[in-house]
């Protein structure tokens, strides 16, 4: 088992959210957060204005997926995140040691 972590622009949401949902991913966890990479200190447009950047709004979603799904929702998150300019984000792959679904007790793929 796999968990991708993706940091997206947050106006991207919904195009990723879409091109997954065609993989069928059945769940993601999204959380609002605010960072900066390359951009430091540079000037974004965000929402139509402009600013000075210190930390940059977006969105992290987390997939819990087996490891034979990874490379199509990579492929997938690229494709619909994309904008090919700076701060389109980062998408990152660790190892899940184990899952537990809390209502029945399922474990591990059956979990997910």
């Amino acid at each position: 088992m796999k968990l991708i972590t993706a940091i997206i622009k947050p106006h991207k949401l919904d195009e990723v959210r879409e091109s997954l949902g065609a993989l069928d991913v059945t769940g993601m966890t999204v959380t609002e957060v605010k960072g900066y990479g390359r951009q430091r200190g540079q000037s974004e447009i965000y929402r139509g204005a402009e600013y000075a950047v210190s930390f940059v709004p977006k969105v992290k979603l987390e997939i819990a997926v087996e490891a034979d799904r990874v490379e199509p929702i990579i492929e997938a998150i690229k494709s619909s995140a994309g904008s090919g300019q700076i701060g389109d984000g980062k998408i990152f792959v660790m190892s899940l040691d184990q899952a537990v679904r809390i209502r029945t007790g399922e474990t591990n793929t059956n979990a997910l």
